[in-house]
């Protein structure tokens, strides 16, 4: 008798099974009878089953977006650490012809020693000491000149860093820092500073050119260069500016006025240019292109004053 209730048993699970292989349908409220309680236990499991399976499969997505992710910023910095030392290659390898030169020339007066009046042993003893001095010097300037360059690189690499964090609290639509050829830039949008065919400072971007001053009145040691930038379509009707070069030099001169009267940094650190349309970073053909063109820059340049010390010395 046992043994028939057992096999009944499994022989209602299993066409319950295959009933909703056939016809599969969602649970059921309010079951009756023993098949469609059967039916709702089994739609229960495989839902757990489903959702544990959703849910790892989420896992391993997120896992991979940000991993891709990380390796995507370590190519950009490899990148970036590449072109600054194939730089200061090419660098040092103009230095090294320059000194193979400076010994072609040495060796040439060497050779019209010997043909003075001075003993042989003399000349050579000349023209080998006037080689190991000349030789000596120009190591000791190269040496010199690889240290402020270091130097330099380093203070550049610093300044980029406090001023990005300065600036925090801006998006990259409205400004960006970036570095390049020694220099810091920090390019600010119109839409963030002026109206159009303005150049009165909108308030925000007040804020923004006071926390840069705030940076630049800790660091004196640094140059700055304001550039006013516009895009190619010409002014349609305006009081103050005749064309976009007046409007561009305008906007640069406003900012150096915020920067030197009212943050008080010393004005002889600073200059304003207007560019007009003449430098574009993208082509104008787009509005697109266009809003990327009409922008300030502000460069920050550290004093080389040391390095063209060393470069004029005879």
């Amino acid at each position: 008798m046992k043994n028939f209730i057992a096999f009944a048993l499994l022989f209602i699970s299993t066409l319950t099974v295959f009933a909703q292989l056939e016809n599969p349908k969602g649970v059921i409220k309010n079951p009756k009878g023993f098949k469609e309680k059967s039916h709702n236990f089994l739609m229960s499991k495989r839902f757990k089953t489903a959702t544990r399976q959703r849910d790892s499969l989420q896992a391993i997505n997120l896992l991979f977006n940000k991993d891709t992710t990380q390796r995507g910023i370590e190519y950009r910095n490899l990148d970036s650490t590449y072109r600054d030392l194939l730089t200061k290659y090419n660098e040092l390898n103009r230095k090294h012809k320059s000194l193979q030169t400076d010994y072609t020339e040495m060796n040439q007066r060497y050779t019209e020693l010997l043909k003075s009046s001075l003993s042989k042993t003399e000349q050579l003893n000349l023209a080998l000491k006037q080689k190991e001095d000349m030789l000596s010097l120009r190591e000791k300037r190269l040496v010199e000149l690889e240290s402020i360059i270091r130097r330099q690189d380093s203070i550049t690499n610093a300044l980029n860093e406090i001023v990005k964090r300065a600036l925090l609290s801006f998006n990259s639509e409205e400004l960006t820092v970036e570095m390049k050829n020694g220099k810091v830039y920090v390019s600010l949008s119109d839409k963030l500073l002026f109206k159009s065919g303005s150049a009165d400072i909108e308030e925000k971007g007040q804020e923004a050119i006071k926390k840069l001053a705030d940076v630049l009145n800790k660091n004196p040691e640094i140059d700055v260069l304001i550039e006013g930038h516009t895009d190619n379509v010409p002014l349609r009707s305006s009081i103050n500016f005749k064309d976009n070069w007046e409007l561009s030099t305008g906007r640069a001169t406003n900012i150096v006025r915020i920067i030197s009267d009212v943050s008080k940094v010393n004005p002889k650190r600073l200059t304003a240019a207007g560019r007009s349309e003449y430098m574009p970073k993208v082509s104008n053909d787009s509005p697109e292109g266009r809003a990327k063109n009409r922008r300030t820059e502000i460069i920050l340049t550290p004093k080389l004053d040391e390095l063209y010390k060393l470069i004029d010395k005879k």
